[in-house]
């Protein structure tokens, strides 16, 4: 009878869990001293009577001396363990015997805590009589409102609230209950701790307000809380980012280092980045060189965000907005050809992207934009007639003397190592169109490429591409001067044009025939020229 079995058990834990209240009243006859034996697990007998919700048996062994605030082995009372079975029966007997209210488990979570989270306000009126702190917090900081604003339990933190609760109380790392409710989409609770004058501008340790978290998370934070029967909304983050702007110090935004925009651009939360735009948010704001550096590529606007996301609908709203395609270290184009998308491509370029630009940790003699659609020959021509520099490709130092063997280095197409400091020496074109990756479509690159230059001296290594392939003798031919007659009439054309107006060349007033000469469109035979 005294002696344990499975997990330390005796035979007064057995009763107190099955609820067998004579068998507990002829044990403890027998043997009175055993009424506070613990399990492997610290559990008494009165510990597992209130997590079974035996109510005669747990009254009948505080009657006989049961301690009530032994815990178990992670340190929770049975006045915990009744709050967490919603039991306020048994919290009424524990009470009354004098338990402990206050007392936290291992990680400071207490009784109000516990009943707080699952929105049971009647057990936490029975708390706040007992003497439950309010305030209290737990090893993160984290209070009975706190838990009320993260789980979403309204009538809960109104209780709170009434009864005095803190409502700009912050965990440890700063957050606070209105951050949480931000983060998780409660829209009611953020409009009722805005209501009670809870601090939009108390920002985390990590330098972030409800408004940023609320462009970020909102909508994730709900799919997740769906998973544990929270009501789901799909509209709530951009809902509660309305209700955030006009409280949110837009200078308390900039002393951030980063705006809610680059967040929303980032979580491709469009309608939240149109409700930001639409709020004067600064769609080209930049990161602060502190949190640009978190990201290996250096970002440092939201266009960029959006373009990496290959999400066109952000890319030209954020464009549409006024944002600048040309402020980040690497170019938001050079992003768009690596990916081979021509609709985020033109939109760049129809706003002003610079097709032109260079990688400045992988400098080359000709734009790094031609070395990101060396796969893609649509966008190469197409950068073409955008004004990008040809004849800049085929300006080799050697020339027609012999290039020193080529360094067998990994082709990089990617800006993982943008941060890295830069070779001293440009690659050349006809270095990076030998790499393996590139060499077989060396013939129809340089092709193209012919089309947009005058009379060039093709050097030995490039003569060596065209060489190495019997189809492309007539490229060969091609690129030996003179060039065309016609060819050298459209070079100079287009060079009085500019490569500003060539961009718009639609919207000038030249015959439609011209057009489509300057764009080498005359070859196509359903063309009238």
């Amino acid at each position: 009878m005294t002696e344990p079995y499975r997990d330390g058990w005796i035979a007064l834990h057995e009763a107190a869990y099955y609820g067998q209240r004579e068998c507990i009243e002829i044990l403890l006859r027998g043997q009175p001293g055993m009424i506070n034996k613990r399990s492997n697990k610290n559990q008494t007998p009165l510990f597992l009577a209130v997590s079974r919700c035996r109510v005669d048996c747990v009254e009948l062994l505080l009657e006989n001396g049961a301690d009530p605030d032994i815990p178990n082995a992670a340190k929770e009372t049975p006045i915990l363990k009744a709050c967490e079975r919603e039991n306020p029966e048994i919290l009424a007997i524990l009470l009354n015997h004098g338990a402990l209210v206050n007392k936290p488990c291992t990680q400071g979570w207490t009784a109000l805590h516990e009943c707080v989270c699952r929105g049971n306000v009647e057990i936490c009126e029975m708390l706040l009589r007992a003497g439950a702190k309010i305030n209290a917090r737990n090893m993160y900081g984290i209070s009975p409102l706190f838990t009320a604003s993260q789980s979403g339990k309204v009538e809960s933190l109104r209780f709170l609230i009434k009864n005095g609760a803190d409502v700009n109380t912050q965990a440890n790392d700063g957050a606070t209950a209105l951050y949480e409710a931000s983060k998780n989409g409660h829209e009611e609770i953020v409009e009722l701790l805005l209501s009670q004058n809870a601090d939009p501008n108390l920002a985390t340790k990590a330098g972030l307000l409800p408004l940023h978290i609320a462009a970020q998370r909102g909508n994730d934070g709900q799919r997740l809380l769906s998973n544990m029967n929270y009501p789901l909304c799909s509209q709530s983050s951009v809902k509660i980012v309305s209700m955030l702007i006009p409280v949110t110090s837009k200078a308390r935004v900039r002393r951030s280092g980063i705006s809610p925009i680059h967040l929303a651009a980032e979580r491709n939360k469009d309608e939240v980045l149109e409700t930001l735009i639409d709020a004067g948010y600064d769609v080209n704001a930049t990161l602060s060189e502190d949190r640009s550096k978190m990201y290996e590529d250096r970002r440092s606007t939201a266009l960029y965000f959006a373009v990496v996301n290959n999400n066109t609908d952000a890319t030209e709203m954020l464009l549409d907005a006024g944002a600048d395609p040309n402020l980040d270290t690497f170019s938001p184009l050079l992003v768009a050809l690596r990916q081979g998308c021509i609709q985020t491509v033109t939109l760049l370029v129809e706003h002003g992207a610079d097709v032109n630009a260079f990688i400045s940790t992988h400098p080359t003699s000709f734009p790094g934009t031609v070395m990101f659609c060396m796969k893609y020959l649509s966008l190469l021509k197409y950068l073409m007639d955008n004004g990008c520099d040809a004849l800049s490709c085929f300006q080799c130092q050697y020339g027609s003397n012999p290039h020193p063997p080529l360094k067998m280095t990994r082709h990089r197409d990617n800006t993982d190592d943008i941060g890295e400091e830069p070779p001293k020496v440009p690659v050349q074109f006809c270095e990076m169109i030998s790499a393996d990756i590139n060499s077989r479509w060396a013939g129809p690159i340089i092709d193209v490429l012919l089309d947009y230059v005058g009379n060039v001296q093709l050097c030995s290594r490039l003569l060596e591409h065209l060489d190495s392939y019997e189809d492309w003798a007539v490229i060969k031919e091609k690129s030996e001067p003179p060039r065309p007659l016609m060819q050298l009439c459209r070079m100079k054309i287009s060079g009085l044009l500019g490569r500003r107006r060539l961009k718009h060349m639609g919207t000038l007033p030249l015959p439609a025939r011209l057009i489509k000469y300057l764009k080498h469109e005359e070859r196509n035979r359903d063309d009238d020229f």
